[in-house]
């Protein structure tokens, strides 16, 4: 009898992770992908882009939507522009699965594909970034966004992008013939992940400088294209983070950056984490720097960016 039940509770255990293997695992990316709906990309210029020296793919800037899947709009928006030295884009790990967060956040998100170096120098870069602020506060009611809740949130050369648009914004050109150029290209919040900041500091990143000004670049684009040295009083509120262990982008580009804005009286927070190497992305299986995004989530709830959830 003894051995008759024990062979019933191993049949019953077999049976059981048999079930579970059978299950869909839990998959913290996977219950990012069902908020968000199917992406939406497209031509941030109708035609041929401003500058293009081709007619590829390289050659025609994109920007792709992930709606959020709810009824509860409109929400903030958050254009990402991935990393990548100014070479290539990251599209993937830091691009795809922070808008499947931002969208479980609440918010819309859309990732950018601007054109890059060594094809591409400055101003493309940023006359590619601006275009995609414009596009989406042009379209918000479209896209069911607010049209004064549109930030950025770039990583390492995509973090030196979106800063660049902090400090090189215009309120548009009311006489333009198309219509999305009339807009602010001034983003409302920016979200900078282990940023490359400085072009003329000793830290700074030789790989996007070259990618982005070429090879022996006049030192007045360097400066230019530094963001410590071009902060003002405009510029948006900020959140930043990076690492002290990143030896790809070094730590103090982010605390230059922070220096910068704080002196000059603009809402911003920083995060140095002591372990971490560049590149993580969202990094959500790391207990240390996997936090950045809960930080991130409470900084969106502090400044009215997205809705806190009601207390019980």
């Amino acid at each position: 009898m003894k051995n008759l039940c024990l062979v019933s509770l191993l049949l019953s255990l077999a049976v059981s992770a048999d079930a579970q293997d059978a299950a869909p695992k839990s998959d913290p990316q996977r219950a990012l992908e069902d908020v968000s709906a199917e992406p939406k990309t497209m031509a941030l210029w109708e035609g041929q882009a401003p500058g293009a020296l081709g007619d590829t793919d390289s050659d025609r800037p994109t920007i792709t939507l992930y709606a959020v899947a709810t009824e509860h709009k409109p929400t903030a928006a958050v254009i990402v522009f991935p990393g990548g030295s100014y070479g290539y884009l990251a599209t993937n790990h830091e691009g795809r699965q922070i808008a499947n967060w931002l969208n479980s956040a609440g918010i819309t998100a859309f990732v950018v594909r601007y054109r890059l170096g060594p094809r591409y120098h400055h101003p493309t870069e940023l006359g590619d970034a601006q275009r995609a602020i414009r596009f989406v506060r042009t379209r918000a009611k479209e896209f069911g966004v607010l049209p004064g809740k549109i930030g950025v949130l770039g990583f390492s050369a995509g973090g030196h992008l979106a800063s660049t648009t902090e400090t090189h914004f215009d309120a548009g050109n009311p006489q333009a013939a198309d219509a999305i150029d009339r807009v602010s290209s001034r983003p409302d919040f920016a979200v900078l992940a282990y940023p490359v900041i400085s072009f003329t500091a000793e830290y700074a990143h030789g790989g996007s400088s070259k990618n982005l000004l070429g090879e022996n670049p006049k030192p007045e684009f360097l400066k230019e294209l530094s963001g410590e040295l071009n902060v003002t009083a405009q510029a948006p509120p900020t959140f930043l983070f990076s690492s002290s262990t990143d030896t790809g982008v070094a730590p103090e580009n982010s605390v230059a950056f922070y220096l910068a804005l704080h002196k000059a009286g603009v809402p911003v927070e920083l995060h140095v984490f002591e372990n971490a190497p560049h590149g993580v992305g969202m990094d959500l299986a790391d207990p240390s720097v996997g936090e950045w995004t809960h930080l991130l989530l409470q900084w969106f709830r502090e400044r009215k960016i997205v809705v806190a959830p009601p207390k019980d």
